[in-house]
């Protein structure tokens, strides 16, 4: 029989080796459910991971692995505070939405204004305010009434989606678009395009994720506040006596993952979306997770995790219009990484013995009792 016996303290070997036996597994497991659909494993397999680098089209899907990488790194680095922290932001999605909803209002209020050095940065503040006052509303009940931020934050992405489609339908609608729901080009907008160069897949969104990538190693690596999230997470009681203070913890991490996870939202909408529309937001919050931890929540990690995200994004694509794949087939293959992640990483703090099953004599049957006379 199987036994988990616990280890003394975690295996370094094993935390960087369970994110490729991850990656691993998934391709397995994802090929036995690409076989069960009558497709070619193999071939699906390489139409996601090999082709969107290496086949004769590869030029054009190269700089899409930027546009589709950019928003992960930006949300995962976010919630790698936190998460590190032991504080469970799981609402990033809305926060996404309400940055791209704040920042396309300002670069709309100012249309058709061409002060781009002005309309620009209002849109960064703006985007990142707005996805730091929603991560606030968790953060806030947490430490006023102590409530789970994990539930506070997930709900709140049905309502920033509803807020999306009132938008779409209201306020920021194109007064132009003869009553058809979404805003106007904000991509064409030259005041508030994100693009540097559309064709390399550059914009402003990718320079803010490598500087957040940056800054989030300085942080954990040479300053206090990465100590005390490090320490937080490893030992709250500990962390208690070093002097930290919980509350303030909470609320700077969520702050932080709020804030970055509304500028990715802002940079996609006034980039690579273009237009604040009712299906705008396409789960990068969500996948982001899965970045976030592929990534061993360590910033270099979460760098290499988005890009392989990113590759899985367009390698999905492509496997749809050339092989018939079905979306959820590929939705599904992505949640596998974290799936499997997840089981291996427990290899991480535990060790599997083999132990023989012990055959015991059976008990010998009790006496009876004497009559009584």
């Amino acid at each position: 029989m199987l036994k988990l016996e616990r280890r003394p303290q975690a295996s370094t070997a094993w935390t960087y080796a369970t994110p490729l036996l991850a990656v691993l597994l998934t391709m397995i497991a994802g090929g036995l459910l690409f076989a069960a659909l009558g497709k070619d494993p193999f071939v699906a397999i390489r139409t996601i991971f090999w082709d969107p680098l290496f086949s004769e089209f590869s030029s054009f899907y190269r700089p899409q692995l930027l546009v589709k990488g950019a928003p992960l790194v930006l949300i995962a680095i976010g919630l790698s505070f936190g998460f590190r922290a032991g504080i469970w932001n799981i609402g990033a999605e809305g926060q996404y939405i309400v940055g791209a909803l704040c920042g396309a209002a300002v670069g709309l209020a100012f249309y058709p204004m061409e002060a781009r050095w002005l309309i620009l940065p209002l849109m960064v503040i703006a985007g990142a305010l707005g996805g730091l006052l929603w991560a606030m509303i968790p953060g806030l009940l947490k430490v006023r009434f102590g409530t789970n931020e994990i539930l506070v934050s997930l709900m709140l992405v049905y309502v920033a989606e509803n807020l999306l489609a009132a938008m779409a339908l209201g306020p920021l609608r194109n007064p132009e678009g003869m009553g058809f729901p979404g805003s106007r080009n904000l991509s064409q907008y030259e005041s508030a395009t994100t693009w540097i160069d559309r064709s390399a897949g550059m914009h402003w969104g990718v320079v803010a994720a490598l500087i957040a990538v940056i800054g989030a190693y300085v942080i954990m690596a040479r300053h206090i506040l990465g100590f005390q999230i490090r320490l937080t997470g490893q030992s709250p009681r500990a962390a208690a006596f070093s002097g930290v203070n919980p509350a303030r913890l909470v609320l700077v991490c969520l702050g932080t993952s709020g804030a970055l996870a509304g500028l990715a939202g802002m940079f996609e909408v006034a980039g690579p979306a273009g237009q604040v529309s009712i299906d705008f937001n396409v789960g990068y919050g969500f996948t982001a997770i899965i970045v976030a931890f592929l990534g061993r929540l360590h910033p270099v990690g979460i760098l290499l995790a988005g890009g392989l995200m990113a590759l899985t994004y367009i390698g999905g694509e492509i496997a749809q219009n050339q092989l018939q794949l079905p979306a959820a087939a590929i939705q599904l293959f992505q949640g596998m990484l974290l799936f499997f992640l997840l089981a291996v990483d427990v290899l991480t703090h535990y060790r599997v013995r083999f132990q023989r099953a012990e055959h015991r004599p059976a008990a010998k049957p009790a006496a009876a009792p004497e009559a009584a006379e």
